[in-house]
């Protein structure tokens, strides 16, 4: 999904890694953590046990290359682990440890709607919960009703987890341009800076905003900051990040994307609007950049290309050509 939704994104690739690989790594032990009070089925323990160190291995292999793959990459192991509790819960040598076992799948509530959109997270629930009580009901040993009253619990758990990061998402959002504000703007920045990334960033200022304001009134000036942030969320690549960065100034982030063609993007950017005048100011990012670095090299650009005569576009260090028209 492109980063420049209305709602952006409360889990980046980074933070499902980090997330699902820790509940990988802790669904092993608490696998192998029940057996130890389990009956001595052997052929059986030594199955669970295989199943709970493969997901200790698992998680530890998601968070070294986890952060690389996409977003909807995560839907396989999600449902992977879905599988392989269902499979340890069918498995478990007494009905206890099929219980505590197949409990685990709270872990899958978190994830499915920590991770994806409504729709996707009821769809990776749905499938958890569905595999799970119906590896506990075929055993014959437990209780309709208490495999009910798990699934309710877990049920519970994602519905929580959904509004708790419903909230955050809203948080993160510009509640006039629908793009995201600065927060959700920085929280991305935070994520994409790292040694050996292409990543350019560029702040984009309204030429005369104010006039806009005192000869239209405020109105006049809202609708231009939708209809500006509606054409460029159309224009810009996916995986870009769109921002309202505050006032009549926006950002945005192109990750892969080297200066000199960030700044002919934004440069194509200005003339979406040929009755509104915009300044912009482009910076790629340099190894051991910060953040805040990168933002301020930015905001210098911008300040050239104002200082140039506005209307314009700059790109920070750059001494062949400091802005174009």
């Amino acid at each position: 999904m492109n980063r420049t939704r209305r709602a952006p994104e409360v889990a980046t690739p980074r933070v499902m890694a980090a997330t699902l690989s820790l509940f990988y790594v802790l669904g092993g032990v608490s696998g192998l953590l029940a057996l130890l009070g389990s009956a001595p089925d052997w052929p059986r323990r030594w199955a669970i046990a295989a199943i709970g160190c493969s997901a200790i291995g698992a998680g530890a292999a998601i968070r070294r290359w986890g952060a690389r793959c996409p977003r909807w990459a995560f839907h396989l192991p999600v449902a992977v682990a879905s599988v392989l509790i269902a499979l340890a819960a069918a498995l478990g040598p007494d009905p206890v440890t099929a219980l505590t076992i197949g409990a685990i799948i709270a872990f899958v509530g978190v994830d499915a709607f920590f991770f994806f959109a409504l729709h996707e997270g009821v769809a990776q629930l749905g499938f958890a919960v569905g595999s799970v009580t119906l590896a506990l009901l075929l055993r014959g040993d437990l209780p309709t009703t208490t495999v009910l009253a798990v699934d309710v619990v877990v049920v519970a758990v994602g519905i929580v987890t959904g509004r708790l990061v419903a909230r955050a998402s809203v948080a993160g959002v510009d509640g006039l341009t629908g793009l995201a504000n600065r927060r959700g703007f920085d929280e991305a920045l935070q994520e994409l800076v790292r040694p050996g990334v292409v990543l350019s960033a560029a702040l984009l200022d309204l030429d005369h905003f104010k006039q806009i304001n005192d000869t239209g009134g405020h109105a006049a000036g809202d609708e231009v900051l939708r209809q500006v942030a509606q054409a460029w969320r159309r224009a810009v690549p996916p995986g870009a990040v769109l921002a309202r960065h505050g006032g009549d100034e926006f950002a945005l982030l192109l990750p892969g994307w080297a200066g000199p063609d960030a700044l002919a993007l934004v440069s194509r950017l200005r003339t979406l609007h040929p009755g509104v005048g915009m300044s912009c100011g482009v910076a790629q990012y340099r190894l051991r950049d910060t953040g805040a670095q990168l933002m301020r090299r930015a905001d210098q650009a911008l300040y050239t290309a104002k200082a140039a005569g506005r209307g314009r576009s700059a790109l920070a260090d750059d001494t062949r050509q400091s802005a174009t028209g």
